[in-house]
């Protein structure tokens, strides 16, 4: 269940269009909306490595050096741009707020708060095109299929979530980290509305924007609470609230902009490394532990098909950390898996329990698994890794165990989080600068590089954002063979849908029509 090669950076032009809005235009190099200003860098090679490390030199805040790409690029910065960093940087709060009403959009996926949430839960989850791909063609069996998997899949579910008190604790720790950040902003002198929206569960993203809408917020940073982008999680919350915001005409004229990820922020890898260097030290000999990334899966065809950042980030995400503990004289061996698959298709390797289970052959002892992907505690941390890895990892010999535990409301994180916030906010509005365009762009939407970059908001139409569907044969037979298995599904499906009659209907999965 889900509850979630190299680094691409964009570069970016800054130029005064003929309103006098600042317009930022994407070309084919890759940076995050939340450090564009104040940026100079300096590329240096690096030994060894088809890559080149480009050291932050003058913004806050971004974790040292990053790695991108061996192919170089080059960025002019001119005289207007220069004064427009400098202006922003020597007041910026006085620059982007005035009197405007600042909110900001936690975004996460939600979890079923009672045993019986969990399977109308599961159904909004499959129900998502990002979640499970149809073809066009097959568009109509959405809603369907996710029903069929839902019912199959709750009897499962509900015992993970029984164990764990009867529900997920996902929302009661996202309303904690939203209640800290607003007054950590307060700290920082940005007085802002901080609300969450869940994709799956209440609070519903739709529910949030309502409350936007009441209280008059003006200026608004959409954080999606997912270190690392990819398309099943914050790509799918984007599209949601780009679908929103062009119905709604308010939405429409409420500047806004996109924090896509922060996984190379310095206070989000300081707090992991904290984290991890404390529980270090209740082994017996911290320096034979070995730190056991896991991360959450996503289908491999989303990463080589659909260009999913994820796994990329991730990784990078990992070497930050292992750099960071590094520098504070901790070597312990490490790697990196994923967990949660589902589904016959074939998931990023290497996978989380098939780890566990060489690393005990290996004669590794002592693992401190670290849930690199989650900043709050649910399911997958307190069942899946605590009971179930947990149990998996004695078997196969390992006979020392322990967890980092998630974020939560860590103090260091929720700081670096609201230093995020106030560094996207002179932003707010740069890519929307006129009702006509805003409509087009409210919400970065096409493919998956462009939704980690700034939009040109003068482009008249959106790519479709991944490729529903690519046939023929694939590197993986396992991949192939779920596909196969897909499509006798749908066969079932339209066979039923169209009759009237069969095994779904009788087992009240699909609803029975008397004529």
């Amino acid at each position: 269940m889900i509850e979630t090669g190299s680094l691409n950076l964009h570069c970016f032009n800054l130029s005064q269009n003929q309103s006098s809005s600042i317009r930022i235009s994407s070309q084919k190099c890759i940076n995050h909306t939340n450090r564009i200003y104040g940026l100079r860098m300096d590329a240096r090679p690096v030994s060894g490595l088809e890559k080149r490390s480009l050291v932050v030199k003058s913004f806050p805040g971004i974790y040292q050096p990053l790695l991108v790409s061996k192919n170089p690029f080059q960025r002019h910065v001119s005289s207007s741009e220069t004064a427009l960093t400098s202006q922003m940087q020597v007041a910026p709060n006085k620059f982007i707020m005035g009197n405007d009403k600042v909110g900001v959009l936690l975004l996460n996926l939600g979890g079923p708060e009672t045993l019986e949430d969990v399977q109308p839960f599961l159904f909004n989850l499959f129900a998502d095109p990002d979640i499970i791909r149809l073809p066009k063609l097959f568009g109509f069996l959405q809603k369907p299929l996710a029903q069929f998997i839902s019912v199959a899949r709750a009897s499962k579910s509900k015992e993970g979530y029984a164990s764990i008190g009867g529900g997920s604790p996902l929302r009661q720790m996202t309303d904690a980290q939203a209640e800290q950040l607003r007054k950590s902003l307060i700290d920082k002198s940005v007085p802002a509305h901080v609300y969450v929206g869940m994709r799956y569960w209440h609070p519903f993203t739709e529910e949030a924007i309502e409350k936007i809408k009441n209280d008059g917020i003006t200026k608004l940073v959409v954080l999606p609470l997912y270190p690392q982008f990819s398309i099943s999680t914050s790509g799918s919350s984007l599209r949601l609230l780009e679908s929103i915001f062009r119905e709604d005409e308010y939405l429409v004229n409420m500047q806004h902009t996109v924090i896509p990820s922060w996984y190379q922020r310095e206070g989000y890898i300081k707090s992991m490394a904290n984290l991890i260097e404390v529980e270090l030290k209740k082994f017996q000999d911290p320096q034979q532990v070995m730190i056991f990334f896991s991360a959450h899966g996503v289908p491999l065809s989303y990463v080589e098909e659909a260009g999913d950042p994820y796994k990329a980030e991730m990784e990078e995400c990992v070497d930050f950390i292992m750099q960071e503990l590094e520098n504070r004289k901790i070597s312990n061996a490490y790697t990196l898996a994923y967990q949660s698959r589902v589904g016959p298709v074939e998931w990023l390797k290497p996978y989380t329990d098939e780890t566990i289970v060489e690393l005990g052959q290996k004669g590794i002892k002592s693992l401190l698994a670290v849930p690199i992907s989650f900043v709050s505690e649910h399911i997958e941390t307190l069942e899946e890794i605590d009971v179930e890895y947990k149990e998996l990892a004695m078997e196969s010999g390992i006979t020392e165990w322990g967890r980092v535990p998630a974020l939560g409301c860590e103090p260091n994180f929720i700081s670096d989080l609201a230093d995020a916030v106030i560094e996207s906010l002179p932003y707010v509005g740069a890519m929307a600068v006129s009702n006509l365009e805003a409509s087009q762009t409210l919400v970065p939407l096409g493919s998956v590089e462009e939704l980690l970059a700034a939009y040109d908001s003068t482009r008249a139409e959106l790519p479709s954002p991944v490729n529903l569907w690519v046939w023929g044969w694939t590197k993986s037979a396992e991949t192939w063979n779920g596909r196969v298995a897909m499509l006798a599904v749908l066969a079932l499906l339209v066979v039923e849908v169209t009759t009237g009659h069969g095994l779904l209907h009788h087992w009240g999965i699909l609803p029975v029509f008397h004529r």
